[in-house]
């Protein structure tokens, strides 16, 4: 037997978003809601049928928000992904920067699916997919400017 908090949901469990509200578009735009069939997520191996879970997180430099957390999942693919969208408001005066997107599992105690980035200015990044549906997860991501010593980092909501 198991005790769940109360709460507590899984990845996957529960009702799927209606397609309205999830991006149901065939565009391959990138999306500040997270486009699972952007040129960025399919380079990823990111399913299509992906959706957000959880609640958003937030990667803040100085007291000033510079990029979104989020975690998708999806049903088809049985995966966890986490997505970083950096900030516009940064991204105009930030000159380059470096970028980490993972799915953290409270389970493993593990940083898994990561991918990174390397004097980018670019502002979509997802994660390598993860095979962490039935564990407790949470997206994570980190954004370092050039010339700052260490990244600053965020996190997603924890989903179980």
């Amino acid at each position: 037997m198991m005790a769940v908090p109360a709460g507590a949901a899984y990845a996957g469990s529960g009702p799927a978003p209606k397609p309205s509200e999830r991006s149901v578009s065939k565009s391959t735009a990138p999306s500040a809601k997270g486009n699972p069939a952007s040129k960025a997520a399919e380079a990823a191996g990111v399913c299509d049928d992906a959706y957000q879970i959880g609640s958003t997180g937030y990667v803040k430099r100085s007291g000033v928000t510079i990029a979104s957390v989020k975690q998708f999942y999806s049903p088809e693919c049985q995966e966890n992904y986490g997505y970083v969208w950096v900030w516009e408001s940064f991204r105009e005066t930030a000159g380059d920067y470096d970028v980490t997107s993972a799915v953290y599992s409270y389970s493993q105690d593990e940083v898994l699916g990561k991918r990174g980035w390397l004097n980018t200015t670019k502002q979509e990044f997802w994660s390598h997919g993860t095979d962490t549906v039935p564990e407790c997860t949470a997206a994570v991501g980190s954004v370092r400017k050039a010339g700052d010593p260490t990244p600053n980092h965020g996190a997603s909501s924890k989903r179980c």
